[in-house]
């Protein structure tokens, strides 16, 4: 047995800790759990999303798309984010959420082997927006939270403003 082996072969020994997607918003790179997430899909068939004045909160939620007799709403990540406005040219439709996520663009899969906390610098709410940090490649990533994006509470009250925002058409064309 040697006692010494290459950096390759320790790698290759080393077993994942998940697997996740790297994907790109205002020129950053991100990470997302990969089980996280039901399809990757490109921007065709949204539909704009109009909730009249509607809290700051959902500035985020640009659209509405229609998938599998499901209606998800579309996040747009650099606005959750904070972020410079990017191309939004794909999405990640989320397992197990009302939520799919406009971004500039999905690099590759990952395999990543551990996961750091979150430092004492990260403050407010991106504390919530992350899982951690994770290392790609030599550089530092952030670990997303799928969850962040939309929860189920807002998904909730985006779903009854639509509900509202329709029962109130019907009123108005049938007394036209």
């Amino acid at each position: 047995m040697r006692l010494s082996q290459s950096r390759r072969a320790l790698r290759a020994k080393a077993v994942a800790l998940e697997t996740v997607i790297l994907f790109w918003a205002g020129g950053v790179l991100f990470a997302i759990a990969a089980d996280s997430v039901e399809e990757i899909r490109e921007v065709a068939g949204l539909q704009k999303l109009s909730l009249g004045v509607a809290h700051q909160k959902f500035a985020k939620v640009t659209h509405t798309l229609a998938s599998d007799g499901q209606n998800h709403f579309v996040v747009d990540a650099c606005a959750h984010f904070g972020m410079r406005s990017g191309q939004g040219s794909r999405l990640m439709v989320l397992r197990h959420a009302a939520a799919a996520v406009m971004v500039d663009a999905v690099d590759r899969m990952q395999d990543i082997h551990s996961i750091q906390a979150l430092p004492v610098a990260f403050r407010g709410e991106e504390r919530s927006w992350y899982r951690g940090l994770t290392i790609v490649k030599g550089k530092v990533v952030p670990l997303v939270q799928p969850e962040a994006f939309l929860t189920r509470a807002e998904a909730s009250l985006l779903q009854a403003a639509l509900r509202a925002g329709e029962t109130t058409a019907r009123s108005v064309a049938v007394t036209a």
